[in-house]
């Protein structure tokens, strides 16, 4: 998102710019990985003080988000979290949201993801459905979520068979109790969501939504929840008023891009003159090809809001994917500038600054220079996003750097992993790379592991 960012160019949404909606095609579409700097740090500032408390290092949990408007967020093997979009933006409170983020951490700082890793492992359709999800959420562009997937497919295989017990259901219940508590937070919005949804104890597997077919409901769990939680030193706790505002405003950039336009205009009319209603407006108009009335709401929330990185993002994102990437380099600036570091940010500026074609020589060699050193620092962060390698290949592609180019496309495919085509390009850019240079050493190594992983796939 630029708010909500596209990485892909399938189905209605086109390119990218600083965070991504990453968009698969064919039936993994409602199984989609979005990427959005200010969603993903609103997730990562709810769930980072939980996992610390769990004794966990933040660093090793990854968090990501999954274009699905049902209710459901689970775990898999390498301390990952997967939060449907359906899930956060039917929350009406942050404690809610935190509750269901304590309650799966429970479930990693219990192992009991490690402990069924032996059940179901003839659920092999499952499992290269998962495998063709990650590949797909890759080759869109984005390596390290589409990776988490492919990583984990043995584990939605696991998943697909796998019905928490009781146990360990009360297990992770009692524990995300302990880490709301730990970090001064109610549990009671855990409470709230489970007695909102209480009516699917008594509903078919079939039609019970997602998440409460993998953590079964029970009345007794509830009432064993609540004695915790009433017990707890924090249970009168309330949200921050800065809290409750950025759930908001995820919610209404989420439900801008993910929503049919017509709906946004429904549920966000133009007499709401707030913030979110704005925000949601702006990108409904955008995606409805309105690009008066997309500039005319963002412009308004810039006005109001001017060291707001994300709108200046927003508004860069609709220049570029209008095909106005000259008019989207100043926003992406801006945005940039107001946060600094910020990896999508970075891709997204360099992808604009790399597909404009100035008429000087020397403004296009200072833009495609400038654009690889913010490929390169994005890659320096997120060494494994598919789509940075593949931008970088087309701006080393563009000054004729014919062996990088190559190498570049060498890491997109072993991101992918697409090991063949790894190999073949990693071979052919160490015939152009200086010997003993790190990318020649980097390609050699590409070369090295993806012969001999192609070679132990075919064994198998």
């Amino acid at each position: 998102m630029a708010g909500l960012k596209t990485f892909t160019r399938t189905l209605t949404v086109a390119a990218v710019t600083a965070a991504a909606l990453i968009v698969t095609s064919g039936a993994a579409q409602a199984q989609s990985l979005i990427r959005d700097t200010e969603i993903e740090e609103l997730l990562r500032d709810f769930a980072d003080p939980l996992i610390v408390s769990a004794g966990l290092n933040k660093r090793s949990v990854d968090v990501y988000i999954v274009n699905d408007p049902t209710l459901n967020a689970f775990v898999t093997r390498g301390q990952k979290v997967f939060f449907h979009t359906g899930i956060i933006t039917e929350f009406e409170t942050p404690n809610q949201l935190k509750g269901v983020m304590a309650h799966e951490i429970g479930h990693i700082s219990g192992g009991h993801l490690a402990r069924s890793s032996d059940v179901g492992r003839s659920a092999y359709g499952t499992m290269l459905v998962a495998g063709a999800l990650g590949l797909a959420a890759i080759l869109a562009g984005e390596g390290g979520a589409g990776a988490a997937i492919l990583g984990s497919s043995q584990q939605f295989a696991t998943l697909d068979y796998l019905r928490y017990t009781r146990i360990n259901e009360s297990s992770a219940d009692q524990a995300g109790a302990q880490y709301l508590e730990r970090t001064g937070q109610s549990g009671q919005g855990l409470i709230e969501f489970f007695e909102k949804f209480r009516y699917q104890e008594v509903m078919s597997q079939q039609n019970r939504f997602p998440y409460f077919r993998s953590h079964p409901l029970s009345s007794d769990r509830i009432d064993s929840l609540r004695e915790v939680v009433a017990e707890s030193p924090a249970y009168k706790a309330v949200d921050s008023d800065e809290d409750i505002h950025r759930l908001k405003i995820a919610q209404a950039k989420l439900n801008g891009f993910i929503d049919p336009p017509q709906t946004t205009f429904i549920n966000y009319p133009e007499q709401d003159k707030s913030e979110g209603g704005r925000l949601a407006r702006s990108v409904a108009h955008y995606r409805n090809a309105d690009l008066v009335n997309a500039l005319r709401n963002i412009d308004s929330l810039i006005a109001e809001f001017p060291d707001n990185p994300y709108y200046h993002e927003l508004k860069g994102q609709i220049y570029y994917e209008s095909g106005r990437a000259e008019k989207a380099i100043p926003s992406l600036r801006e945005a940039l500038r107001l946060k600094p570091g910020a990896a999508l940010l970075e891709m997204a500026l360099g992808q604009a600054l790399i597909s404009t074609d100035p008429v000087l020589p020397s403004e296009r060699e200072s833009r495609l220079a400038e654009g690889e050193n913010l490929l390169k620092s994005t890659l320096r962060t997120e060494p494994e996003n598919g789509f940075a390698w593949y931008l970088l290949s087309q701006t080393y592609s563009k000054q004729n750097r014919d062996a990088p180019a190559k190498y570049a496309v060498a890491e997109q495919a072993y991101v992918a992993g697409d090991m063949q085509r790894a190999q073949d390009f990693a071979n052919r850019a160490m015939e152009g790379l200086e010997r003993g240079s790190p990318q020649y050493r980097r390609a050699n190594d590409i070369s090295t592991i993806a012969r001999a992983t192609s070679r132990d796939q075919r064994r198998r």
